[in-house]
């Protein structure tokens, strides 16, 4: 099997959703039961994510892992990285990350964002060893996130940050 990064194909939808499921445990054991809580829900489906457009990119073949990058208003969004925890701690993470990245820089983006838990090892700090900072939302849109994840119950659980991390679009030196 390889864990080469590649966008995904209509055979690698239907793994998507299991894979993000598979991280519930992880967070249970960080923030406790999760039961009944949008955290507990079945993740989106495959064909769910790739009808919401932007960029699914998959790391395997079978996939173990994925991101899915929004394109949204004009902002290119991490809306989602995943690696089933038995494939963890490999750089399968990092490697999904970096094309989601250069994939955004591709498009001439000048910079992609994320939310995440502030104090999960795996969240955050992760991030913030890949370039991504802290931010307070600039516009509208990244407001209208921040609400929508209040509007969830997601900061019940644990800090929320917005993170960005700069982007060089091809031709920047």
């Amino acid at each position: 099997m390889s864990d080469a990064v590649r966008p995904a194909r209509p055979a690698d939808l239907r793994r998507i959703a299991e894979i993000e499921d598979s991280g519930l445990a992880m967070f249970e054991e960080a923030l406790g039961d999760l039961t009944g809580t949008p955290l507990a829900a079945p993740a989106p489906e495959g064909g769910e994510r790739a009808a919401q457009g932007g960029h699914l990119l998959v790391a395997g073949d079978p996939p173990i892992g994925f991101a899915h990058v929004l394109l949204v208003d004009g902002h290119a969004h991490l809306e989602q990285l995943s690696v089933e925890p038995e494939h963890g701690r490999r750089g399968i993470g990092t490697a999904l990350l970096e094309a989601a990245c250069r994939h955004a820089a591709g498009e001439g983006h000048g910079a992609i964002t994320l939310m995440t838990y502030a104090d999960l090892a795996w969240n955050a700090p992760f991030y913030a060893r890949h370039g991504f900072e802290e931010s307070e939302p600039l516009d509208g849109y990244e407001r209208g996130l921040i609400a929508h994840e209040r509007q969830l119950g997601l900061p019940d659980f644990g800090r929320r940050v917005l993170m960005r991390r700069a982007l060089r679009t091809p031709g920047e030196g």
